[in-house]
């Protein structure tokens, strides 16, 4: 790795903590620089603008999760109607955001913290950036839902998709907290995967209600 890949490496792992952790707005690039060990111009010459940088943030989840994501929404507009279902097309998510664990520690929940950041804060810029982007991927997704429940109007499609996301970001941007708690609890230990195991059937009952 050269300097400025790890420059650029400590800059986005400082802002991706900080941001999912503080807000974007409560965030200054200099908290960001200074838990980063960088100077202040390096964000400047490695991203160009605050605005930037959470964009590059969004990059390095979205560009690897929209990636698997794609290759098994290919498989799945293989397929008849018939064979596709909720739980199957729920089930094609779960790979896809495993697989950002296996890349840096704790990136899912990272991940659904700043989703969720991105949803109650207003980031206009953002929105656009990641709809232009990936949005190909939400679509392709969505038009896989019409297919195996085409009684479902467009609108319902689109309230009950983000009443799924809402679930998920809210469980497993906490899900450190709720594994403690089944385990002292329920005596269950439980791995990110059981997490959204167990949550696929209760939002595939959501989605084709």
């Amino acid at each position: 790795m050269s300097i400025n890949d790890s420059t650029q490496t400590k800059i986005l792992d400082a802002a991706e903590f900080l941001f999912a952790e503080r807000g974007f707005a409560e965030t200054s690039l200099r908290t960001i620089t200074s838990r980063a060990k960088v100077n202040l111009a390096s964000v400047n010459y490695h991203f160009g603008s605050k605005k930037s940088l959470i964009q590059a943030v969004f990059d390095r989840f979205l560009q690897d999760f929209t990636t698997n994501l794609s290759t098994r929404l290919t498989e799945m507009e293989r397929q008849p109607a018939s064979d596709l279902d909720a739980e199957g097309l729920l089930g094609a998510l779960i790979d896809p955001l495993l697989a950002l664990n296996r890349s840096r520690k704790n990136a899912v929940s990272i991940f659904m913290r700043l989703l969720g950041r991105a949803y109650a804060e207003t980031q206009g810029h953002l929105r656009r950036y990641v709809t232009e982007r990936y949005g190909h991927v939400l679509v392709r997704f969505t038009h896989l839902f019409q297919k195996a429940y085409p009684s479902l109007s467009n609108d319902q499609i689109f309230w009950r998709l983000h009443y799924m996301l809402g679930s998920l970001i809210f469980t497993l941007a906490g899900s450190d907290a709720l594994r403690q708690i089944s385990e002292v609890d329920f005596n269950r230990r439980l791995e990110v995967k059981d997490v959204i195991e167990e949550m696929v059937p209760f939002l595939a009952a959501g989605m084709k209600a």
